[in-house]
């Protein structure tokens, strides 16, 4: 499991996430509007659309909420244009960052991230620094009450890359091109995951420890409460252990 997903089911689990719920549905409305504005309004055939419905649902949004972005961004985003770019950077211990943003200002958002990464022992990069660090992934999630073995079959069957047993769920990997592919088959299956993406996957990982490890989860707390960051990718590997008692 990548360190960012390890880090965020500890946060989730002690309710930071609930915490900076708010901020979450922002994040979410954006995407919604923006995936609209790109694929259209019908999610069954807007894959981008049906994943940003699918995670807002996860977080509870109201229905309301939802129908409103995809409105919004089916008749325009009223006069606000979004720009989508990755920053790539090192954080601490030399480990590698994504930051992958959505703004109507980019001065404004290459700037508050340079000085994120600079408050917490990491800087900025180049484009193209890291990114060669990880691979773009489809990723299901599902519990441990799923029947493993007939996941692995369900998932080969389908065109899955791969279906590892984690610490505490099943994840499946899958190439982009076949993301939506393989979730159908599965839910067809009666599969249902616990979330579903198109995410980064980092190649190697860097284990962390005491002060770095702190600065590091230091990090990837204040880049993910930039309204502008839609996602935070990292090769960090700092035990549960260690990240609990820093939370």
């Amino acid at each position: 499991m990548s360190g960012h997903n390890k880090w965020s089911t500890i946060k989730h689990k002690k309710g930071a996430a609930d915490a900076k719920r708010g901020k979450v549905f922002t994040k979410l409305i954006k995407e919604i509007t923006v995936a609209a504005k790109l694929g259209g309004g019908d999610p069954d055939g807007n894959p981008r659309l049906r994943t940003a419905i699918d995670k807002a649902k996860a977080e509870n949004m109201p229905k309301d909420n939802v129908e409103r972005a995809i409105k919004k961004g089916v008749g325009g985003l009223e006069g606000v244009n979004y720009e989508e770019t990755t920053y790539e950077g090192y954080g601490p211990g030399g480990t590698a960052v994504l930051v992958e943003v959505m703004t109507d200002n980019r001065n404004r958002t290459v700037s508050d991230v340079r000085s994120t990464f600079s408050k917490c022992n990491g800087n900025m990069g180049e484009a193209g620094c890291v990114s060669w660090l990880f691979d773009k992934k489809g990723l299901l999630v599902y519990g441990k009450e799923v029947d493993f073995d007939k996941l692995f079959e369900a998932s080969i069957e389908a065109g899955a890359d791969d279906v590892t047993d984690e610490d505490e769920q099943y994840e499946v990997l899958t190439d982009p091109s076949a993301f939506n592919e393989v979730r159908k088959a599965l839910e067809a299956a009666g599969f249902i995951p616990l979330s579903a993406e198109i995410t980064m996957i980092p190649q190697t990982m860097v284990k962390l420890e005491g002060k770095q490890a702190e600065n590091m989860l230091k990090l990837m707390d204040r880049l993910e409460d930039n309204d502008d960051v839609q996602n935070v990718y990292a090769n960090f590997d700092i035990s549960a252990e260690e990240m609990e008692k820093m939370m």
